[in-house]
């Protein structure tokens, strides 16, 4: 963001008149971090984990009839429900080895949609940048506290894959930020579906985890009330 930052302008491209709104909607992104982070140090199997955090916009759904008062029909309702179902099957809680640790994906997704909501209400008032902007600048500061009781000088084997990892995040937003530039959100949001099948194989190569069929099963559910959910949001 520093070019547009610079391109901008630092006074204009900061000026906001929701700053309350954007401390909430770090807040409760930064949750949703700690939960999935969580999730995998616990670890929940990262193809159980990816498959489960993409209920994030049901919750979305939920949260826009209950919370933003927005018409919605039985169809997306009904594509919830599915949704939901297939978050069920992934879960299976009625097996005897299920663990309260599966849920962290869907409470990471839970707090997401908060922010996602967010962003909708906001909206009307600030811009992309300086929703993207303030993002950045707020988080640090909240993970920093958060990282403060549990802290460790990383080791110098971490480091490479620290600065990969920076280099990962740096490149995906990046990339995220051109597409949303080049084409529209409806269009580009279903590609995010294809995180699945990418991690359930980088899942698979680096911590040899094996996916169950349920998986399969749950996940078509949950891709399919998603792409009907935003078909119907613009239709």
């Amino acid at each position: 963001m520093l070019p547009w930052l610079l391109s901008t302008g630092l006074m204009t491209a900061l000026k906001t008149q929701r700053m309350k709104a954007h401390v909430f909607r770090v807040l409760l992104a930064v949750i949703g971090i700690q939960f999935w982070m969580a999730a995998l140090a616990y670890p929940v199997p990262i193809w159980q984990a990816i498959a489960l955090i993409m209920t994030s916009p049901l919750f979305v759904t939920m949260g826009s009839a209950v919370l933003l008062k927005e018409q919605v029909g039985w169809p997306r309702w009904l594509a919830t429900v599915v949704g939901f179902i297939g978050s069920l099957i992934i879960l299976a809680p009625w097996q005897d080895d299920f663990q309260w640790a599966a849920l962290l994906p869907i409470a990471a997704a839970f707090f997401w949609a908060g922010s996602s909501l967010m962003i909708k209400t906001m909206a009307n008032t600030e811009s992309e940048g300086s929703l993207v902007v303030y993002l950045l600048i707020l988080i640090a500061p909240f993970n920093f506290f958060l990282a403060v009781p549990n802290f460790a000088a990383p080791t110098s084997q971490m480091w490479p894959l620290l600065l990969l990892s920076g280099v990962a995040v740096a490149l995906a937003q990046w990339s995220i930020a051109k597409a949303y530039v080049k084409a529209d959100a409806s269009f580009v949001q279903p590609f995010d579906l294809i995180k699945l099948p990418f991690n359930v194989l980088a899942g698979w190569l680096v911590f040899h985890y094996v996916p169950p069929g349920a998986l399969w099963l749950g996940s078509s559910m949950i891709v399919a009330a998603t792409l009907f959910i935003l078909h119907q949001e613009n239709s």
